[in-house]
């Protein structure tokens, strides 16, 4: 803006001629005289009034800024229109202009157009810059294109896969790769990929609203999904999502996958690959092209150059393993103190019977929680609909029974005598399945506290001369002292005499 005011008061309030003004503004003598020959003909009186600002005096005196008299007016183009259009994939000024100019041959040249659109623009609602810290944030995001990759070589069935894309804040370092799904497992699998790529954890995971990270997305408080913050909190990071359909929040990763389509679409649209790991060494390939040799204008330096700077120093060194994924489920603790997973039951402390509890699924373990705190781990095992039993997590009394086995019955009746072992073997060898039959060994083996094993054997005894093998029985023996009585045998018995029994002279 010119100094009209200024230079207006040396002439005419200081009395200096136009010449000398001239040489103390540093402006030319004619240029001092055409200002004074158009203030004249403005027909404002000295000093010009108050309330009239410098740009308005200018104005008043020069017209208004980049207009000329008799310049030919070019025609317009609609702004609104081009901004609606630059939204668009893949559609850039270069293209509208020429679109543009092919309609208006006579219109605004290339430099032009782009002026006047970022004035257009800045009249839109202003957006904040964001100031990105080294090792601060990694912004997540998939892209929208996906590759085709053979899956089938005989019948040429291909399926999409869909690339994942990280960048860090500060250095603009990128990572890509492709994977079938965007569901939980490969997200998460991406993320570990992305960070053993990097080298280091930053301080903020920046997700966008996608399911797999947002259970409920929320203005103030969004749901993170609980296996994506394990992940997290594994490499000592926090999950900090973006708002609900505010896409500038994460305008680092938009950029990044525009760039990584351009340069990664671009450059494999004639390839064809058959198997995900051919398409993710081509893609890292291209990756390294990207980070390690194109020079970024503004700064002078590649992308890997900016991250061995900024934000490598920054980064969190990485656990000595690396998150294995984990699968969150909720359940109710039965009346067996056992949980159903997966047709198997696991035990836990038999005090949480009845208790809803939440269950941490891995490849190898499962883990269980009760608010937050683990009361119970097993290995995992396959749906086989059988039991893991940890001992310490029964009741006494069932810990007691659960310790006898068939082998430890087989000893404690050997050693009391060898009529109650053959006694216990013919009990379980008479029931279906021989657990069935360790109740009643059990009783019959305990009955020695309260009778001795002297008069338990002879009752064994008896019970395998009567065929009495059961618990009833013996324990009627030795209450009824039949045990010291022996059995008769049948030439023993004393013939009945009774007019409806047949004897033995009627069968000759």
């Amino acid at each position: 803006m010119r100094r009209v005011r200024e230079i207006l008061k040396l002439h005419k309030d200081a009395g200096l001629s136009t010449r000398e003004v001239a040489l103390r503004v540093g402006v030319a003598p004619s240029t001092m005289r055409e200002l004074v020959k158009r203030y004249d003909r403005s027909g404002l009186e000295w000093p010009p009034p108050v309330e009239m600002s410098d740009q308005e005096l200018e104005e008043r005196l020069y017209g208004p800024q980049g207009s000329k008299p008799g310049r030919r007016k070019r025609p317009e183009p609609d702004w609104s229109v081009v901004h609606r259009e630059m939204k668009r994939k893949h559609v850039t000024l270069q293209v509208l202009w020429e679109e543009y100019a092919e309609q208006h041959p006579d219109g605004y040249r290339y430099s032009r157009y782009c002026d006047l659109y970022r004035a257009w623009e800045g009249r839109l609602p202003v957006t904040m810059r964001q100031t990105h810290l080294g090792g601060d944030k990694l912004f997540i995001d998939y892209a929208g294109d996906k590759v085709p990759v053979v899956v089938d070589r005989r019948s040429g069935r291909t399926r999409d896969a869909h690339i994942f894309v990280a960048v860090m804040g500060a250095s603009s370092l990128s990572f890509a790769c492709a994977t079938w799904t965007e569901k939980l497992p490969d997200c998460l699998a991406s993320h570990v990929a992305a960070l053993e790529a990097f080298g280091g954890a930053p301080r903020l995971l920046v997700p966008d609203n996608a399911k797999v990270a947002v259970i409920r997305a929320c203005l103030f408080d969004p749901q993170v999904n609980r296996s994506y913050c394990d992940m997290a909190r594994h490499y000592g990071a926090a999950v900090l999502p973006t708002r609900p359909r505010r896409p500038r929040d994460k305008a680092k990763v938009e950029a990044c996958v525009g760039i990584v389509e351009r340069w990664l679409f671009g450059r494999l649209r004639n390839r064809v690959f058959r198997g995900l790991g051919e398409l993710n060494a081509a893609i890292a390939e291209l990756m390294q092209r990207l980070n390690d040799e194109r020079v970024l204008r503004q700064y002078g330096r590649t992308r890997r150059q900016l991250f061995e700077e900024l934000d490598a120093p920054e980064l969190t060194p990485l656990p000595a393993e690396a998150y294995q994924y984990a699968e969150w489920r909720k359940r109710r603790v039965g009346l067996d103190y056992h949980i159903d997973i997966e047709r198997h039951h696991y035990s836990v402390p038999y005090r949480f019977a009845r208790r809803e509890v939440d269950v941490r699924l891995t490849a190898r373990t499962v883990e269980i929680f009760l608010d937050g705190t683990r009361i119970a781990v097993h290995m995992r095992s396959s749906g086989n609909g059988r039991h893991t039993k940890v001992h310490d997590h029964m009741p006494s009394s069932h810990r007691r029974y659960g310790e006898w086995t068939p082998l430890r019955i087989q000893s404690e009746a050997s050693r009391i005598g060898p009529m109650l072992r053959l006694l216990v073997d013919k009990i379980m060898e008479d029931r279906p399945h021989p657990e069935q039959g360790y109740r009643s060994c059990l009783g019959i083996i305990r009955l020695e506290s309260r009778f001795g094993a002297e008069r338990l054997e002879a009752a064994a005894l008896r019970a395998l001369e009567i065929q009495a093998r059961n618990y009833p029985s013996i324990r009627s023996i030795l209450e009824k002292g039949l045990d010291g009585v022996p059995a008769r045998s049948r030439g023993d018995r004393e013939p009945i005499a009774h007019g409806n029994i047949r004897g033995p002279k009627y069968y000759h």
